[in-house]
């Protein structure tokens, strides 16, 4: 059964490399709605987010660019509410922030310059591309590839895409093997105690019938 686990394990990390870490999506904000969504993220994980925010114009009836949209990005660790990153942005732009924990993150997208009774209504264009701090380090670094190096950093980041599910799910086993043997622990201090609680119990009930026999000498 471990090794049927295992084979499933490696055959879905190899599916996840093949594909590419790029996540689009558009959205709309009414007012000062606020959009949140959530991402589970290892940890050094580099999270880059394009966006492109347009506004509802009533004349010409369709979504079109307001250079006076002030949009707020606020990204944040769960359960513990650390905050990552938090800045206020122009109508169009791009935001990075890297993981410092690995775990859930929640992402919050809402336009900063829209008052509590606004009516104002945005459409947003988000393109998150999420990839391991070490490759974009390296594509930093080098300026122009040729298609034998084209390759070889496409396999590097394969592998990269690969070691950052391996490391995900390692932290993941960790946490749930520590949850295991507390629970076990807890379960087996109860069962001693309740087994105590028993004992004592059938001792008092033993005591107390003897009593009973002895006083009406039948003992």
């Amino acid at each position: 059964m471990a090794i049927n686990v295992t084979r499933w394990t490696i055959a879905v990390l190899l599916l996840l490399s093949v594909l590419p870490s790029v996540f689009g999506l558009y959205f709309y904000l009414e007012g000062s709605e606020q959009k949140c969504f959530s991402e589970e993220l290892p940890k050094e994980t580099m999270v880059t987010g394009e966006y492109s925010a347009e506004e509802w114009n009533e004349e010409t009836q369709k979504f079109v660019p307001n250079r006076d949209i002030q949009l707020e990005v606020v990204v944040e660790e769960m359960p513990s509410g650390n905050r990552v990153y938090g800045q206020k942005l122009a109508p169009k732009g791009q935001f990075k922030f890297t993981s410092a924990e690995t775990g859930e993150h929640t992402i919050c997208l809402f336009t900063a310059s829209a008052g509590w009774f606004s009516s104002s209504k945005i459409r947003l264009n988000l393109e998150l591309t999420i990839r391991d701090i070490m490759e974009d380090e390296n594509d930093s670094q080098e300026g122009s590839w040729s298609d034998m190096a084209e390759r070889v950093r496409e396999l590097n980041r394969k592998v990269g895409e690969i070691r950052r599910e391996q490391s995900y799910l390692r932290d993941h086993e960790s946490e749930f093997r520590d949850k295991s043997e507390s629970t076990n622990s807890r379960t087996v201090i109860w069962t001693i105690i309740q087994l105590v609680v028993l004992g004592v119990t059938c001792a008092t009930q033993l005591r107390s019938l003897r009593r009973f026999f002895e006083t009406k000498k039948l003992v």
